[in-house]
């Protein structure tokens, strides 16, 4: 009676997979890919190839770049994304001195409770506190928003497929739609509130392009502010902000790989030793 019930489970999960394999191939084969599906898997285009400072296993963060990423975030990002896993205080592991990060805290508006009535009142920005959000909650950000809710950037990198150079090409991607787009799958035409980004999975994407001429931040350092280079920045500093211990990550990988290869010499050596008188009796 056991044998007979685990083969009719087997069967019944057997039969199940088989079920759910079927019916999208026959679905497909009969009545063609749902268009906007059939428009992704031509039109949507991996990360561009570029290369930051911290690629490769002895690549390290550009503190120059992470702070003109910073200058990017706030003059064009903060408006409608936060950094709510970001102290303001871990701006002093890129250059920034205590008085500097303080002053960028101030910047900030975050919650807070008026001492005299104990009501709710936002109040300037601490070391202490981290990158606020912009809305009050999602539905606030959904309703600035066309019903879009702009996510949350701290891990944005690590989140997509593609880490910084993903950013980078979403930042620098939008465009008018192809003609051939528009000819082949016009049910893929970008509708009310949306724009059109073959970077971004749908090629359809809620947010406006948040770079759009050079010279829209001014950098304290001097460099061109050039749509390309403000992509890169911000790209490098939500790297950085995803995974500020990435360069001891790497470091400490490197310590730990030689003392592997050590510790394999040693234990070959060692065995090398304890097996030499037995093989000389045999």
């Amino acid at each position: 009676m056991i044998r007979i019930g685990a083969l009719a489970l087997g069967f019944f999960f057997f039969a199940t997979v088989i079920f759910w394999s079927f019916i999208p191939g026959a679905y497909t084969h009969f009545f063609g890919e749902h268009p906007p599906k059939a428009a992704e898997k031509v039109f949507h285009l991996e990360p561009k190839d570029v290369s930051f400072s911290f690629d490769g296993p002895f690549g390290s963060w550009d503190a120059q770049q992470l702070q003109r990423g910073l200058k990017v975030y706030k003059e064009t990002c903060a408006a409608c994304h936060s950094l709510e896993q970001v102290s303001f205080r871990s701006l002093s592991e890129i250059g920034y001195t205590e008085a500097e990060v303080k002053a960028i805290a101030a910047e900030f508006t975050v919650p807070g409770v008026n001492p005299d009535t104990g009501e709710a009142e936002g109040r300037p920005g601490l070391p202490t506190d981290k990158f606020p959000s912009p809305y009050a909650n999602d539905i606030a950000a959904a309703a600035a928003n066309n019903n879009a809710i702009p996510p949350d950037l701290s891990l944005m990198p690590k989140a997509r497929k593609g880490g910084a150079p993903y950013i980078y090409s979403l930042l620098t991607g939008y465009q008018d739609p192809p003609a051939e787009l528009l000819q082949k799958y016009p049910e893929a035409k970008p509708g009310p509130g949306l724009n059109y980004n073959p970077y971004f999975k749908n090629l359809n994407i809620a947010m406006v392009a948040p770079l759009t001429v050079d010279g829209q931040v001014t950098y304290d350092d001097g460099t061109e502010a050039t749509v390309d280079q403000m992509a890169k920045d911000v790209s490098a500093f939500l790297s950085w902000t995803a995974e500020p211990t990435m360069i001891e990550r790497k470091r400490t990988g490197f310590w730990w790989i030689g003392f592997l290869i050590f510790a394999t010499i040693l234990a070959y050596l060692s065995k090398k030793q304890v097996w030499s008188s037995i093989k000389g009796k045999d």
